[in-house]
């Protein structure tokens, strides 16, 4: 059994707790519920295109930052133009919680997306109670048909759609109704990272679909590589997280790309 068979296996069951805790019905009632979201894809589109990420573990790194606050963080990575935020939700092999979306929501005002493992449609009421603009579905985790049902949902509840890919085999997994397609440039079952896998798998894709770039982006050289093969976006985590101070970090990166441009 892989790390992400492992993940899988233990969401089933955070899932089946969560349930038991709070009912749907107490998910829609919840205060953020009805509120409008922002749009990940227009914010891609007309901004820096990074969407900075408030991780404090994973897997493969074991901890990256687990002193940084996530309200500093969140309200730096706005305030030096990030497009979006990525908020880890995952608990057990993250170190996130849906608390910290919910204080993130309350402070910023552009899009965050609710990074965890979607399995269930259970999750995507609690990305919308707590405050979620854009959900992420990991083709690798799914079925084309899950997807395609997940998507619908996700749009039925006002929120927007990141796909991950990793293979060819996985492009199946798209459908026209995807808000942005990201491609992973590490391999969730070995870590391995290949930048140049990802940019010939972007070039499979349709040319009118937003392509984000999510992890192993380590330098201002991959992200100038990435971004001269065409991605749209950006998903950086590690980068600014492994910093004493993420939002300085994120600042000085802004700062350096700008000044190429």
């Amino acid at each position: 059994m892989n790390i992400l068979d492992k993940i899988i296996e233990q969401k089933k069951q955070e899932v089946a707790e969560a349930k038991k805790k709070i009912s749907l019905t107490q998910l829609k009632d919840a205060a953020l519920f009805d509120r409008k979201t922002f749009s990940l894809k227009e914010s891609v589109k007309s901004g820096s295109g990074i969407i900075s990420e408030f991780k404090r573990q994973s897997p493969s790194k074991g901890i990256i930052n687990d002193k940084a606050d996530v309200l500093e963080v969140a309200r730096s990575y706005e305030k030096f133009g990030a497009s979006g935020i990525s908020i880890l939700t995952d608990s057990e092999f993250f170190g996130g919680t849906l608390r910290d979306l919910l204080k993130a929501r309350n402070e910023i005002a552009i899009p965050i997306l609710r990074k965890d493992f979607m399995i269930d449609e259970y999750q995507f009421y609690e990305a919308k109670a707590n405050g979620a603009d854009i959900i992420l579905l990991i083709a690798s985790c799914l079925s084309p048909n899950q997807v395609q049902e997940f998507t619908q949902l996700s749009h039925e509840l006002g929120l927007e759609v990141l796909l991950e890919i990793h293979t060819e085999d996985e492009l199946q997994h798209f459908n026209k109704n995807i808000d942005l397609v990201g491609i992973n440039n590490r391999n969730l079952k070995d870590f391995k990272v290949d930048l140049q896998h990802s940019v010939n798998l972007k070039n499979l894709l349709p040319k009118e679909v937003l392509a984000v770039a999510e992890s192993g982006i380590y330098s201002i050289e991959d992200f100038k590589f990435l971004k001269e093969k065409g991605f749209d976006g950006f998903l950086m985590g590690e980068y600014f997280m492994k910093n004493e101070n993420p939002g300085v970090a994120f600042e000085a990166f802004i700062n350096t790309i700008n000044s190429y441009q």
